[in-house]
């Protein structure tokens, strides 16, 4: 689950609430990761506070400050039992300097194949992508040179994930990564919104939407660009980009990179004048049925009607 930051932590906590609900509900037991961040341990007492609010058995913090930490089974062993994890925000250079390509991060891995839900807000929405933002400047137009690209965690295989997208105008440099990199999926995620990606039944990877904002996808797949050869920070051209923007409900195929059909929600009061309405239409389907039983049920029952002779 990649959250684009500032998640509502105090009003209705869609987001939040939906990795609970993901990492076992009232049975979630959570291990909070707040490696990348600067604050001190007050950040694990602010999200056991709301996952405790939200209905989560137990939650504690797993924090390596460097990979020698990263590397200590006692460490290690703190997300063994874990059915979520959650990747708090801050500087996500740090968080993969820390912890990629350790047992730490493997640790991770190994929980998100047994089927823990992982969750990460900001730099922990970036480093779960096989290619991580390193860091460089918002802006609307691609511009060569603009970001740097460190390796991620790899659980989203294929695609790099930005975070306070939106907010921060981070469109130029998500395109200027898909056009260095078309193979890539640019996933931009708005702030209070996640998108939660699950295997689908036929081997596909799914994300739906969640939150109140968007998450926009570049699919530089038919791309034409000129990236190889633009020099210093001149903006790049990028022809044919195929750009989904995603709101709450929106279910997207990662794997065939195509939009879901979403079944329409039904308003509950129509809902029920519907049925109403059904259940009028079968008493005089049965009405219908019953005079049509003979003819001369028929002409009893008009006789009756009349007064009239019933042969």
């Amino acid at each position: 689950m990649v959250i684009g930051g500032a998640e509502d932590k105090l009003g209705k906590r869609r987001v939040l609430a939906e990795f609970v609900e993901r990492a076992g509900g009232e049975r979630a037991r959570i291990a909070v990761v707040p490696t990348a961040s600067s604050l001190g341990p007050e950040i694990v007492d602010v999200y056991a506070a709301v996952f405790a609010k939200l209905g989560a058995a137990e939650v504690w913090g797993a924090r390596p400050e460097d990979r020698a930490q990263a590397a200590d089974p006692d460490v290690v062993g703190l997300l063994d039992d874990a059915t979520g994890i959650f990747m708090t925000g801050g500087n996500q250079l740090k968080l993969s300097t820390v912890v990629a390509g350790t047992p730490f991060g493997e640790a991770i891995r190994r929980a998100h194949a047994r089927g823990a839900a992982v969750a990460g807000t900001s730099a922990g929405a970036s480093i779960q992508s096989s290619h991580m933002v390193a860091f460089g400047p918002g802006g609307s137009t691609a511009k060569q040179r603009m970001t740097q690209v460190a390796a991620g965690l790899g659980l989203l295989e294929q695609c790099v994930v930005d975070q306070h997208f939106a907010q921060r105008n981070r469109y130029g440099r998500l395109l200027m990564i898909v056009a260095q990199s078309p193979q890539l999926l640019g996933i931009g995620v708005d702030e209070d919104t996640g998108l939660v990606v699950t295997p689908s039944t036929d081997g596909h990877v799914v994300g739906e939407v969640v939150g109140r904002g968007a998450v926009t996808v570049l699919d530089g797949s038919a791309m034409v660009t000129d990236a190889h050869a633009v020099k210093e920070h001149r903006p790049v051209l990028a022809s044919g980009v195929v750009l989904h923007a995603l709101t709450a409900g929106s279910r997207f195929d990662l794997t065939t990179r195509t939009l879901l059909p979403v079944a329409p929600e039904v308003d509950p009061r129509e809902a029920d004048e519907l049925a109403l309405a059904n259940r009028d239409l079968q008493k005089m389907a049965r009405d219908i049925a019953a005079d049509d039983a003979s003819p001369s049920v028929f002409r009893r029952r008009r006789a009756r009607r009349t007064g009239g002779p019933t042969r």
